[in-house]
């Protein structure tokens, strides 16, 4: 055992807190197969009977297309974890939202979603939307050095995600 005295500021750096909600939002599972077929009939238009290299060629460059851009459109994270000081905070990919800022929570619904993302958007507001998600969370700020008013983030578990930030919705 070392004689130095444990420090719990070094204790964080060795040890990170655990994030109280993380979700990574995938493609659906039905974009695989549609992706794969689209590869392999642009690679049979390729081929169209071509001896030789022609033949196989276009079936090994094309099908890793889709994987890439399927693994792409899923690359966005939303998580709740706690920052420096441990009051929890909202990441959506690089973004960061200490929930000090936040004044109100609510969930947007499937029916609500197109009417937040179309005629009452404000054009200040930090929006992170992927269509195949279903509902969102919209977080009003109240900073006064922050242009942003409020923050429109896709998730599958809303509630969830309003629970580990400890915010009550609104709705």
């Amino acid at each position: 055992m070392s004689d130095q005295p444990r420090n719990s500021e070094t204790e964080s750096r060795v040890r990170p807190e655990p994030t109280a909600h993380r979700e990574r939002l995938w493609v659906p599972l039905w974009w695989w197969p549609v992706g794969f077929a689209l590869a392999g009939l642009l690679a049979a238009e390729i081929h169209m009977g071509a001896p030789g290299l022609r033949a196989w060629l276009p079936y090994v460059l094309l099908f890793p297309v889709p994987v890439w851009v399927l693994l792409w459109l899923s690359r966005h994270r939303v998580e709740v974890a706690p920052d420096q000081s441990g009051t929890p905070e909202l990441r959506v990919d690089r973004a960061h939202l200490p929930v000090s800022f936040v004044a109100r929570a609510t969930i947007v619904g499937r029916g609500a979603k197109s009417a937040a993302l179309g005629r009452q958007l404000d054009p200040a507001a930090y929006v992170q939307h992927r269509p195949w998600i279903a509902t969102m969370v919209l977080l009003v700020l109240d900073d006064p050095d922050d242009p942003t008013p409020y923050w429109l983030v896709s998730t599958r578990r809303p509630g969830e995600v309003l629970a580990a930030l400890g915010i009550p919705s609104a709705g």
